[in-house]
């Protein structure tokens, strides 16, 4: 069963075409056949003046219309568009959700932060170490950073938090920001060592690729420090050429790995898993929840 999903974040929109199947022990999984990505920074914009440009506007409407059109020839038994911290914050956004609808064909929502994390653990093909009664996902976007608290796989609590990559390359965290987060993950210190973390990203799978256990999909706090120390040594256009890292990831990737090093250490954790799921993952696995139940016989 195909299903599709919009994912309109700060640094990049995303277009996913994924085949669920059901597999023997009844949890479906989503198989990946299509994923599109176009780097718009939407973030860049409304992060400096509080608003999204006529020109990136222009820009994201000419990506979702033809992104309209794979879809229509895909012609997925389900689809959602959401789009998150950007838009969220941009005060043009009821302007802008308007002229995608007219102009591009599609309905567009804009969730807030507990629903993008609520989304993302929605995602379900993740190996856990079942010894570890608390699980933590932590989603690390353009402008926004949410983390979520499972114990023995039932919701406890989540938090937004107004750090994002391309945030903070434009110098627009605030302090107070930083202190709240930590604040929030010194309470789960009492789980030090025994925490499942779950690291979600395109920056994350990264980090990972490059400095962790490419088979197990994991990354150590050690090896975090040491891909922040040395990719913040190399130059930008070394990352692109000698590292081959796309320009669009080649900078965020940094502060994508302070952000992650820092709630790490605030939570006490040693080391996570970067399953290379996101929020565009988490809206397949919601479609086909909701075609399940209203195709049941």
């Amino acid at each position: 069963m195909l299903f599709a999903s919009i994912d309109i974040g700060s640094n990049a929109v995303r277009l996913l075409f994924s085949n669920v199947y059901v597999t023997d022990n009844q949890l479906p999984t989503a198989a990946k056949a299509t994923l599109v990505r176009i780097p718009l920074r939407l973030g860049e914009d409304v992060f400096k003046t509080g608003k999204i440009s006529e020109e990136r506007i222009q820009k994201l409407i000419k990506t979702l219309e033809a992104f309209k059109l794979l879809i229509d020839v895909y012609n997925p038994l389900g689809f959602e568009a959401c789009a998150t911290a950007a838009m969220r914050e941009a005060v043009n956004n009821v302007e802008i959700i308007e002229r995608i609808k007219t102009e591009a064909g599609l309905d567009v929502r804009i969730i807030d932060g507990f629903e993008e994390a609520e989304i993302i653990r929605s995602s379900n093909n993740i190996d856990l170490n079942a010894d570890y009664k608390t699980s933590m996902y932590i989603d690390v976007g353009g402008g926004s950073t949410e983390i979520s608290i499972l114990k023995n796989h039932k919701f406890v609590t989540c938090n937004s938090f107004n750090i994002g990559t391309v945030r903070l390359l434009n110098k627009k965290v605030e302090d107070e920001s930083w202190e709240d987060m930590k604040n929030w993950l010194a309470e789960f210190k009492i789980d030090v060592g025994r925490i499942n973390c779950i690291g979600t990203g395109g920056n994350i799978n990264r980090l990972t690729k490059l400095f962790g256990d490419q088979i197990e999909n994991t990354l150590t706090y050690t090896q975090l420090q040491f891909a922040y120390k040395q990719l913040k040594s190399i130059p930008l256009k070394e990352r692109i050429e000698k590292m081959g890292l796309r320009p669009d990831r080649a900078d965020v990737i940094v502060p994508a790995a302070k952000i992650f090093l820092t709630i790490l250490k605030a939570a006490g954790i040693e080391s996570l898993i970067a399953p290379k799921v996101g929020l565009a993952d988490g809206l397949i696995y919601r479609l086909h929840k909701k075609y399940v139940k209203e195709n049941k016989s």
